[in-house]
């Protein structure tokens, strides 16, 4: 059987592996991110490279790759050697929306890509520019319904979780509002506090110190259940939307055919630091919550939700070119 180039470097990396060291530990690992710098995942990202660069006793980099809703770093990293030094930090919709969205993407997730393992989720908080007279969620829904189309709401691009969740959320509600697509939060959370647009769909971590200085109001989150750290927030499915969710959860994977014990090791070295007191508590400041993993347990996930949004999208009708 004639022995691709990619099956040579994966079999090459696996002979170098005593037990389940990982390559040669002067080599950097890259963990590519699919979004501009400032937004959640890269956030999460630069944080995690910090304690993997210790733990795993070799340099650990971030780079930015935004583009297509996330899509774009993912195919990059499909098409990376699979000996461990490229991997992705990677959302939800990237792994599991975006392939059932788009006309074309440069990827097949559960065929070009190998789990590593979960890290965070990201809930995600509707908030309002000061200027909407409209203190709760109810008042907003009703003032909304007595104005159809006066308010508009940003989104991180068409097709994100952003835009299709408030989608969902304005079905639920019976009301209209304008769709305003940007390239990442950054902008759109700029526009959001000039008052460009008015209501947001975002997560805790990029909305919460725009509401700490008192740029933006939180009316509620889209936890299951109230956040511990943001007690006085009510979420979305209690005020009357029962089944409501929006969550994103992040995951490291790396190109198909990385050996398992690169990934075990990079798993491992996460799990510790999901553990590490201080870590988790950074996390939590910046509305972020650990969701350790592990790499079957992400591999069961990702099969798992590329079912379920398959369904979600192709019952929104949204279509992006």
């Amino acid at each position: 059987m004639e022995l691709t180039r990619r099956s040579l470097v994966a079999a090459a990396a696996c002979i170098a592996l005593p037990g389940v060291r990982a390559q040669d530990p002067s080599k950097t690992l890259k963990i590519l991110v699919g979004f501009p710098a400032g937004q959640a995942t890269d956030i999460v990202a630069r944080m995690l490279a910090e304690r993997l660069t210790g733990a795993l006793e070799q340099p650990v980099i971030v780079e930015n790759r935004p583009g297509q809703g996330g899509s774009v770093v993912l195919g990059v990293v499909a098409k990376s050697p699979p000996d461990g030094t490229v991997m992705t930090l990677s959302a939800l919709a990237g792994y599991c929306v975006n392939p059932h969205l788009y006309n074309n993407v440069p990827y097949q997730t559960l065929k070009d890509l190998d789990p590593v393992g979960t890290v965070a989720d990201l809930p995600l908080a509707l908030v309002v520019n000061p200027s909407v007279p409209a203190k709760t969620l109810p008042e907003l829904v009703a003032y909304v319904k007595q104005n159809p189309d006066k308010l508009s709401h940003p989104s991180s691009g068409n097709g994100t979780l952003s835009h299709l969740l408030m989608e969902d959320f304005k079905r639920r509600a019976g009301v209209r509002m304008l769709h305003v697509p940007y390239q990442g939060s950054g902008k759109a959370m700029t526009d959001l506090v000039g008052g460009m647009v008015q209501v947001g769909l975002d997560t805790i971590a990029v909305t919460l110190p725009l509401v700490q200085s008192g740029r933006l109001r939180m009316l509620a989150v889209g936890t299951p259940k109230r956040i511990p750290t943001l007690a006085d927030v009510p979420t979305i499915a209690e005020l009357g939307y029962p089944g409501f969710e929006a969550v994103a959860w992040i995951g490291l994977s790396a190109p198909a055919g990385t050996p398992a014990p690169l990934r075990e090791r990079v798993n491992a070295a996460v799990q510790r630091t999901l553990k590490s007191p201080d870590f988790v508590q950074k996390l939590v400041g910046i509305g972020a919550l650990p969701r350790p993993g592990s790499v079957a347990e992400f591999g069961g996930l990702l099969k798992t939700e590329y079912v379920r949004w398959g369904r979600i999208v192709r019952a929104s009708g949204v279509r992006v070119d």
